[in-house]
């Protein structure tokens, strides 16, 4: 009855545990998916802001505020009338909202200087004390973004004229992952075979435990290495002005992929039956051929997922890329170009990013994740093919 008793708690503990788990990955992939949908549904505010600096009273439109330094209009509001005082008098700013493509047509604003910061931002600046200068900003509300430019567009410039394509970086990530897998599974795959069943027990267990301790350094020290090393060979090599590019970020992902496939793929090829290799060997099979022809298929689920565990960490790797690669948002016509990675934008711009371009952030996440599924059920489709 005990130990009844103790099978069920556990039981009930691994559901809970389970579910818990089920449901916190699950929030946390909700949380990403719509932040990064709203950039394309909604637009960034439902009003007109008005920001204040350094003018204590104003009126807006016939009303009156005091010590406010944001004031929300409604999105319709078609014309603003703006008085506040000045050291002569009233000052009196009119504009037109949405009357030309630029979004605002400022009628009068007496000695003030009107700027465009920024698309959307509008800045009408009056002369006064250093310090004390007072200012206007009118900043207005955003469309939603295309979701075909964002895909497709091949310019990245978020502060000022706030265009955000992602074309060249969904490239610069396929190709430095698709190069790092084509350059690094085939060393890793044989290095597996090799610690499996060619090298002597000791020697392989002294190697087995070096390719696992490559395997937890972390990856701002692969990207040291590829910065003090891999960097100036390419630049050396191919007579550059600089090495970091996407060649660069291909040998270090390839490098960094390897320790994995190399461990899974070794213990893949020792699970499998010594009754296999014995068979193949007592019909005349060399053990080349028993270790490509029968070990190997046979160790295929274990390979697989060790290629697919390589192709996520090579698509999801920052640091070490942002390292080496250059980081240019450019359309790539050679691997001796700088590129930047989807990763590597999130991470570079993540810590100022505000409004719009943080939640366009997320939406690069969100396509990083269905990059990593593409990739993955691609590995997938391509094993069952082959099966069938």
């Amino acid at each position: 009855m005990q130990r009844r008793n103790i099978d069920l708690l556990f039981k009930r503990l691994v559901q809970g545990v389970s579910g818990f788990s089920i449901l916190a990955l699950g929030g946390i992939l909700l949380f990403v998916v719509i932040q990064g949908a709203g950039p394309f549904l909604f637009p960034t505010d439902s009003e007109i802001r008005l920001v204040l600096e350094n003018i204590r009273e104003i009126a807006v439109n016939g009303e009156a505020y005091q010590d406010t330094v944001l004031i929300r209009l409604p999105q319709s509001t078609s014309a603003v009338d703006l008085r506040f005082p000045g050291p002569e008098g009233v000052r009196v700013l009119k504009a037109e909202v949405a009357a030309t493509e630029q979004g605002i047509d400022f009628i009068e604003y007496e000695e003030g200087e009107y700027s465009a910061p920024e698309s959307g931002v509008y800045t009408v600046q009056y002369p006064g004390r250093p310090g004390l200068v007072p200012k206007i900003h009118f900043i207005l509300p955003e469309a939603p973004y295309s979701l075909a430019r964002f895909l497709t567009g091949t310019q990245w410039e978020p502060t000022y004229e706030k265009i955000y394509g992602i074309l060249p970086m969904i490239l610069g990530t396929v190709l430095a992952s698709l190069g790092a897998v084509l350059l690094g599974v085939p060393l890793a795959l044989l290095c597996g075979l090799f610690l499996g069943e060619y090298l002597h027990p000791k020697p392989a267990a002294l190697a087995r435990a070096g390719i696992e301790l490559l395997a937890g350094i972390p990856s701002v020290v692969y990207g040291f290495f590829g910065l003090m090393v891999i960097v100036p060979w390419v630049k050396q090599a191919f007579a550059l002005p600089s090495g970091n590019s996407l060649l660069s970020a291909i040998i270090m992902l390839s490098m960094m992929i390897l320790p994995t496939i190399i461990t899974i793929t070794e213990t893949s090829i020792r699970a499998v039956p010594r009754s296999h290799w014995e068979a193949s060997l007592a019909l005349g099979a060399s053990k080349m051929q028993t270790l490509w022809f029968v070990a190997l298929p046979h160790a295929r689920s274990g390979v697989i997922a060790a290629v697919m565990l390589g192709i996520s960490r090579a698509v999801g790797e920052t640091m070490a890329v942002i390292l080496v690669a250059g980081n240019s948002v450019q359309l790539i016509h050679s691997p001796l170009d700088s590129v930047r990675t989807l990763t590597a934008t999130i991470a570079l711009e993540m810590g100022y990013a505000q409004g719009r371009h943080r939640e366009l952030l997320f939406s690069i996440g969100v396509v990083l994740f269905m990059l990593i599924l593409v990739l993955n059920s691609t590995v997938l489709y391509l094993r069952r093919h082959k099966e069938v």
